[in-house]
């Protein structure tokens, strides 16, 4: 039979159908993909291609392609002399004790060439087909099954029995792309038949070696020719030389230290360990998560192939490595080499992780450049073999639930590597990990508030079993756009395939790539969150002073925040809960965030203090999505009107800091653009009313129920402000060339510490010194501030108007109180001036050139001065 509409009937002996249906009831077969009869071209002859003969893939086969309506392999293949549709890439000679061949498949490829020679339109349909027993088991396999699941070595006859009784229904047969023979031989052109052969085996075989490596890993089982390729690298006997001519010891010893170096740092994969891994978390996540989701995997699959992977999630816990390996495994897909602090090399556990993929490095490189050098050439040796990685950027676990400012030394070595040896493009697998709750977070929250970090050791983590006594709701993996390195290298230098031919250069553009890429994977993994019932709970409650909510107003804030995720989405990888805002409260009881106090007058949601800083971290986890809808509110925090075009411009000024901290993915464009779509949101919502062609925006009074949810929606972002304001309000106290930056760190930290005090801040993160350091080096990038000769900042005059115009954002009162913390006072009394009420930005800029008048008579006063561009509504009179 030649079509692929209907399966022929098998035309195997009495024995190998008898052999089927006693294999049958040990074996379940999932295939890959699901219809493989899709695949296929109806009217052209199939003849299968698997990559090891054996009795039991035979069988495999047959009732594989039987169950998918697919042509049966043991039919003769029309218009050839061959009996059977299928061979393999290796034969076994003998029937007990034989050797596996690999030449046997010249044979019949040459058979199918031949068979195309007398007739131009005739074609065959090869179709690779890779057999896979008990690839994962499950948590219901025994240990014993883990022993005989598949790996890299060829077994013999009764181990593979074995491998089917105990791991036969975990069977996954995957269907390769079929390949047109007749399109490979009219490409070949006047190559001999014989060659001809030769070469679609080798392709064949390095098809099925990759597919191999997809599903089950990289061939690393020898440990000991990674390291060994690491030591004789040319870098590394180099650096060997100068460290011996340096500290004046032998070659030998200065091997020695060099080997002890990549011991400490390389793997030791291992596929049983692996296996028994996943066996064993399977029954820990039962115990800590009530389940683990994954979203946009199939597209990261889909991207994966003929890559060097790198998977780059964010760091939220140490629970991020397992979880991630652990789902890829389950999934079907290779458990990729991690970097981890050497910290984590604890005894015993250091060797469990090292073999389940991980390798470990120093905090710092800084001081010894032999260790520095071992390291970039064992990253080199990963890239080279087609290891997939991971590791995180921001270079230690976010205390704070933002993500932290990249650290680019991973990404650099990458990327190096890759220059040495472009064999395979990289790609870049951003990676968003959200929880409901953390193990972490109470040490989380000593450490923000001054405690030190408590180290990693044995006896801790065996006094942090304790965890599992609690339950943590579900999470969520997340899986981003991934970001292809050779695109960024076209766009920074379109020769710099040039820099390949010297390995140690550093081509001056390198720095603009790597930092436009760890950006880029920020930014993709901000995309790709995912909104949980708890985050909008946080975003809800923590806008309010005493962290409590009528149940009403409650319902009426989830719901418009909801509505806004949905309608603006912020990304298409983005993910929303799909409970209404009843099954939210519900939900936050159950897991223990919030507490309902009954009333007569309607009850009353709350959450304790230390809940409350908790919860902190999980609003921080989604403020990006609400950043524009934030910036819009709290322009209407201190004022009933203002216009349309006024919010705008302001929100292109500010837009480059709450970008930098939030990793937002808009240039100053695209965020006007976010803003008038949100705008209109707010309008259709009755939270605004536009008015004079809707160039004028106007909120209501205090009281209404309206003014109150743009309130909730503005605090979630105005604390940013009040950490700008401190900053530029300790800089302008200090005056010019008198504080360094880290001076400057330090005094805006210590001031926010005071403030939080003061106000009973449930907010550890605001007063994080890496804040204020991210906005200090925006306002250097800007060049509103830079550093003079001495190391002391200088600044523009114009952040002095920035301190007066910071009125339309802050209270008076929140302005009051950071003045005088940081000494400011006379200032304030200088911005508190009385101005007309009538007075646009610009006119406040350009010291009352302009007013306005008529609908515009009451506008308010905006903070920072506007461009020559204004909207002529703006300027009239």
């Amino acid at each position: 039979m030649s079509t692929t509409d209907t399966p022929a009937r098998s035309r195997a002996p009495w024995w190998f159908n008898l052999a089927g249906q006693l294999l049958e009831p040990w074996v379940r077969i999932r295939r890959d993909p699901a219809e493989p009869a899709t695949l296929l071209q109806a009217g052209v002859p199939v003849c299968y291609v698997i990559e090891r003969d054996g009795f039991s893939d035979g069988l495999i086969l047959e009732r594989a392609c039987r169950e998918a309506g697919l042509p049966s392999p043991m039919q003769p293949l029309s218009g050839t002399r061959r009996k059977r549709s299928v061979f393999a890439l290796a034969r076994r000679d003998g029937w007990l004790f034989g050797r596996n061949r690999k030449r046997s498949p010249n044979e019949p490829l040459g058979q199918l060439v031949r068979s195309l020679e007398g007739d131009p339109e005739r074609d065959i349909q090869i179709v690779p087909v890779s057999i896979y027993v008990g690839r994962a088991p499950t948590r219901e396999s025994g240990w014993f099954s883990v022993l005989f699941s598949e790996n890299w070595v060829v077994v013999g006859r009764f181990r593979r029995m074995l491998a089917l009784l105990l791991n036969g229904r975990d069977t996954v047969v995957h269907f390769s792309t079929p390949v047109s023979l007749r399109t490979v031989v009219n490409e070949a052109g006047e190559i001999r038949p014989e060659r001809l052969t030769r070469k679609i085996a080798r392709v064949l075989r390095t098809h099925f070696r990759r597919i191999r490596a997809a599903v089950i890993g990289p061939d690393l089982s020898h440990r000991r020719t990674v390291v060994d390729a690491v030591l004789n690298a040319e870098p590394v006997r180099s650096a060997i030389a100068a460290t011996a001519a340096k500290e004046n010891i032998s070659q030998a010893k200065a091997w020695r230290r060099a080997h002890d170096m990549v011991m400490e740092i390389a793997a030791d994969y291992s596929h049983p360990v692996v296996r028994s891994a996943s066996f064993l978390l399977s029954n820990f996540w039962n115990k800590l998560y009530d389940g683990i989701a994954m979203h946009h995997f199939e597209k990261a699959r889909a991207a994966a192939p003929g890559h060097e992977v790198v998977y780059v999630p964010c760091h939220r816990s140490h629970t991020d490595y397992l979880l991630l390996s652990y789902q890829l495994h389950m999934s079907g897909v290779v458990v990729p080499h991690i970097a981890a602090g050497v910290n984590l090399n604890l005894p015993v556990i250091g060797s469990i992780l090292r073999r389940g993929g991980a390798f470990f490095l120093r905090r710092s490189f800084k001081g010894n450049a032999l260790y520095s050098v071992v390291f970039n050439e064992y990253v080199a040796q990963l890239i080279d073999r087609g290891v997939p990685m991971e590791y995180f950027i921001e270079g230690g676990r976010s205390r704070t639930g933002r993500l932290l400012a990249p650290r680019a030394g991973m990404l650099v070595m990458t990327v190096r590597a890759f220059l040495r040896a472009p064999r395979r493009p990289v790609l870049f697998q951003p990676v968003y990990i959200g929880y409901e709750k953390l193990m972490e977070g109470k040490s989380y929250i000593g450490e923000l508030s001054g405690k030190p970090k408590e180290k990693e050791s044995l006896i801790g983590l065996l006094r942090g079993l304790k965890v599992l006594r609690q339950r943590y709701g579900h999470v969520a993996l997340n899986f981003g756009e991934p970001i292809e390195l050779n695109p960024l290298l076209d766009a920074a230098s379109p020769d710099w395939r040039a820099a390949i031919d010297d390995p140690e250069a550093k081509p001056e553009w390198l720095g603009r790539v790597v930092d436009d890429l760890a950006d880029r994977i920020q930014i993709n993994i901000n995309r790709a969150a995912d909104v949980n019932p708890i985050n909008l709970l946080a975003l809800a409650l923590l806008a309010t002073p005493k962290h409590a909510m009528a149940e009403n107003d409650l319902l009426s804030q989830l719901e418009l925040t909801k509505a806004l995720l949905e309608e603006l989405p912020y990304s298409d990888r983005m993910t929303l809960t799909s409970m209404d805002p009843a099954g939210i409260i519900a939900y936050g009881e159950q897991m223990g965030w919030i507490r309902r106090v009954r009333h007569p007058l309607g009850d009353v949601l709350v959450t304790e203090d230390e809940q409350a800083v908790l919860l902190s971290y999980f609003r921080n986890n989604v403020l990006h999505l609400t950043a524009t809808a934030a910036w819009v509110a709290c322009c209407f925090l201190n004022n009933r009107r203002m216009t349309r075009a006024s919010v705008l411009r302001l929100g292109r000024i500010i837009y480059p800091f709450i970008q930098g901290e939030l990793f937002l993915p808009w240039d100053k464009d695209g965020f006007c653009v976010q803003l008038q779509a949100t705008i209109d949101f707010f309008v259709r919502r009755g939270l605004l009313e536009a008015t004079g062609d809707g160039r004028v925006l106007e909120r209501g009074p205090g009281q209404d129920d309206a003014a109150f949810q743009l309130k909730i929606i503005a605090r979630s972002l105005i604390q940013a402000f009040e950490r700008y304001y401190i900053t530029i309000a300790a800089l302008v106290k200090n005056g010019p060339h008198t504080i360094s930056a880290g001076e400057l760190e330090n005094a805006c930290t210590l001031t926010a510490q005071r403030l939080s005090l003061l106000n009973e801040l449930s907010a550890p993160e605001f007063f994080d010194k890496a804040l204020f350091r991210g906005f200090i080096q925006k306002l250097r990038e800007s060049r509103i501030v830079w550093t003079d000769d001495a190391g002391k900042l200088d600044y523009d005059h114009a952040l002095d108007d920035m301190v007066r115009d910071a009125r339309v954002i802050l209270s008076r009162e929140v302005r009051h109180s950071i003045l005088k913390i940081t000494g400011g006072g006379e200032g304030e009394k200088e911005a508190d001036k009385p101005v007309p009420a009538d007075a646009s930005s610009e006119a406040l800029h350009e010291r009352h050139v302009a007013t306005e008048h008529h609908m515009h008579a009451h506008a308010e006063v905006t903070p920072v001065a506007e461009d020559a561009t204004a909207d002529p509504a703006d300027r009239q009179g």
